[in-house]
């Protein structure tokens, strides 16, 4: 049974793990083309603003026709994230970001190619057994011949992501001796009770420790 760390994020198993994404890797996330008619739903339902959703206004205005809500386009490049690298890693949630710039207009028609760049990676001090990964998206707009013609969007954010498990191996599972395998040894009555639990101590006589230590403040 695949564990909840090791599948990814849209819940299949996971091939990608916090030790693939390495500082220097570019993920290509695909190519989305804007819809007319979703862009001004969206801005309708989120965010009504006239050169979201007025032809009229937006065409006399200086930017020349409806424009799409920065929303509606960092959500393009949030479902191609989840489509082309979150479904294959092991990803837990994000941190949050740190920057998010609409660079240029979007307008209906246009082809953005999207990626994601790895900037950095560490282990993280807050949540043991995930790392934080540092990437830089972008959106770039391509021109008739599929060459990038005008950055869109770009944003900087970090992610979580579950390290690789470590498999048990077989041949020191079956060395370690069970129960069954320990020979019986009579012990004396000495009268001694077992210690009290009610009194923080531990069997070896050393304190037990409080689980009430706080948390790092800052979740890396």
């Amino acid at each position: 049974m695949t564990t909840p760390d090791a599948r990814s994020g849209t819940g299949r198993p996971a091939e990608l793990f916090f030790e693939d994404l390495v500082p220097g890797l570019t993920v290509d996330l695909g190519v989305v083309t804007v819809d007319a008619d979703e862009m001004v739903a969206f801005a309708r339902r989120f965010d009504p603003q006239w050169y979201h959703v007025d032809p009229d206004l937006a065409a006399e205005s200086r930017h020349g026709g409806l424009i799409a809500s920065g929303f509606y386009t960092v959500s393009l490049f949030m479902r191609a994230y989840v489509d082309h690298l979150l479904s294959r890693a092991a990803a837990d949630a994000s941190p949050g970001l740190e920057e998010l710039r609409w660079l240029a207009p979007v307008r209906a028609g246009d082809r953005l190619a999207v990626r994601v760049d790895v900037m950095g990676a560490r282990p993280s001090t807050a949540r043991p057994g995930l790392g934080t990964v540092s990437l830089t998206g972008t959106m770039l707009r391509l021109g008739p011949d599929d060459r990038p013609e005008q950055e869109v969007l770009r944003t900087r954010f970090r992610g979580w992501f579950a390290v690789r498990p470590v498999e048990a191996d077989p041949a020191e599972a079956e060395a370690v001796p069970t129960d069954a395998d320990q020979p019986e040894v009579d012990q004396p009555d000495s009268g001694a009770t077992a210690a009290d639990p009610s009194t923080g101590g531990s069997s070896d006589g050393d304190p037990t420790e409080s689980s009430g230590s706080p948390e790092a403040q800052r979740p890396d």
